[in-house]
This record gives C-alpha cells, sequence and structure tokens, in this order.
C-alpha cells in the first residue's frame, strides 16, 4: 500500500507546519494561523482559498528577494525623487529625471553621469534612480571610486582578481561615486578601465563626479586610458550637467537663522516673565 495514502485527511497544525517549511513555504507557514481564521470566516471555495495561499507565499517571497537585494546594494541612504527640491537646482531637467525613473535605461544599459560641483545633489539623484530599479527588482550595488580602486587593487592571483571584478561587472546597476576626488593609480586606472569595458552595453553605470572630461587624463594618470574608457563610458549615456548652490550650504544658512530667530526671542522671553 501507498504509505502517502495512510496520511489522515485532517492534518495537525504542527505537521501542516512542519510540510510547508520542509517545501519552504516560509512566509505562508509564518502567516498560517491568520490564513486559517480568514478561510474559517470568509468560507472561501477551495480555489480562492489556495489561491489567497499562494499569494501569501508569493508576497513573502518577494519581501524577502528585496531585503536582500537591498542589503547587497549598500546604498548609503535612501533617497527618492519625491525628496528631491527641483525648483531649488532648476538646472536639473525635471522632466528628464521622471523618464529616467521609469528604467528604460537599465533594460537598455544606458549609463548616466551626473556632473557637477560638491553639495548640488549628483548622488541624491543617482541613489534614487538606483533605489526605483532595486524596488522594480533589479540588482544594484552602490560604491564610491575610493572604495572601488581599493577594492580591485593587490589580488593575490589572476583568479582572485577576476571573481573582485564579477562582484561589479553583475549588478544590472552599480552607482560609483564621487569620482574626482581620488587620483588612481596605473594599476587602479587600468581596473577601472577594465570594468567599465566589462559592463560596456550589458550594464548600467550611475557615475557621479565634479570632475570634467577634460580632466580625466589627470585623474586616471594617462590620457590614451582616459580617452578609450569615455569612449565606452559615454557611447550609450546621458550626461547631467548641473550647476547651483550647494544643499548642504542651504541647510547650514537654514540652521543659523533658525539660531538666529531663537537668539533674538529670548531676550523678549526673558522681559515678559
Amino acid at each position: 500500500m501507498n504509505p502517502v495514502l495512510k496520511t489522515p485527511l485532517t492534518v495537525p497544525s504542527d505537521d501542516v507546519l512542519s510540510a510547508l517549511k520542509a517545501l519552504g513555504l516560509t512566509a505562508l507557514a509564518a502567516t498560517l494561523p491568520a490564513v486559517l481564521e480568514q478561510a474559517r470566516t470568509a468560507q472561501p471555495t477551495y480555489e480562492a482559498f489556495l489561491q489567497a495561499a499562494l499569494v501569501t507565499e508569493l508576497t513573502g517571497r518577494a519581501e524577502r528577494a528585496r531585503a536582500r537585494r537591498l542589503r547587497a546594494a549598500r546604498l548609503p541612504a535612501r533617497k527618492t525623487l519625491e525628496s528631491f527640491d527641483f525648483q531649488f537646482q532648476p538646472s536639473v531637467p525635471e522632466r528628464l529625471i521622471r523618464e529616467l525613473a521609469t528604467l528604460g535605461f537599465v533594460e537598455t544599459a544606458t549609463n548616466l553621469v551626473f556632473l557637477g560641483p560638491p553639495g548640488v545633489g549628483k548622488t541624491h539623484l543617482a541613489s534614487a534612480l538606483a533605489g526605483a530599479a532595486l524596488d522594480a527588482g533589479h540588482s544594484v550595488l552602490f560604491t564610491t571610486l575610493s572604495g572601488l580602486a581599493e577594492a580591485l587593487e593587490g589580488s593575490p592571483s589572476p583568479t582572485a582578481w577576476r571573481a573582485r571584478l564579477r562582484r561589479y561587472v553583475a549588478p544590472r546597476v552599480l552607482v560609483i561615486d564621487e569620482v574626482g576626488y581620488t587620483r588612481l593609480t596605473a594599476e587602479q586606472a587600468h581596473a577601472l578601465f577594465e570594468l567599465v569595458t566589462a559592463r560596456y552595453e550589458k550594464g548600467a553605470i550611475l557615475l557621479t563626479s565634479n570632475t570634467s572630461f577634460a580632466d580625466w587624463g589627470a585623474l586616471l594618470g594617462n590620457d590614451v586610458l582616459a580617452s578609450a574608457l569615455l569612449d565606452r563610458l559615454l557611447h550609450h549615456a546621458e550626461v547631467i550637467a548641473i550647476s547651483g548652490a550647494s544643499y548642504r550650504m542651504k541647510e547650514r544658512t537654514a540652521l543659523q537663522a533658525s539660531h538666529a530667530a531663537q537668539g533674538a526671542q529670548r531676550p523678549a522671553t526673558a522681559v515678559a516673565s
């Protein structure tokens, strides 16, 4: 006799939980009491009950996958386009940014390069678009150029170096922040070139820089290498040049004004008391 047929039709809840966990249905197992209680109350058809149970599991899996992608992305802070002040920074093409947020650039492996002085919102925009890609189910990785350069330098063997490189090639979206603050060694410059070449027409790079393209020869210490790198980086790219005041200075000025206003009110308050 088939032993499966000996299983009772009414399975104790502990056995059901064990079976769900053995099948990897952990989200359904965690919410089973609520799912069963809802079924007792609503009295759905068998098909509707099964559909509700499957939706519960799929939702849980999607949430866990998103949490894993978020941890792997290493975004310094969660930024959104809604929190970006386009009125304060009118040089930013809002219509283009909103269009980029539909994530067509991910599908076409189009690079986005944000140029401008410190504090104008380059990292905010790059992080917001990377976050949108993350929410849509794409893999993302954030790094500074200095962190990237250190990671790709000094590998003990070619095999180990290729393994390190794959970490930055694999994500659908790679954010390289703060290009221009660090002058690269010859080894680091060649590693950056290899990375850009490996991602060419395969994965989008979101890059922020305070350095004009004309100065990249000095950044990499090699004009020829810089020209070849920029040729690949900019072949399929949107370049967004931002000019304007610094957000940090804006916030600092507002804070100073607030402190000044509070200081001006204190004598009047003292006299009134």
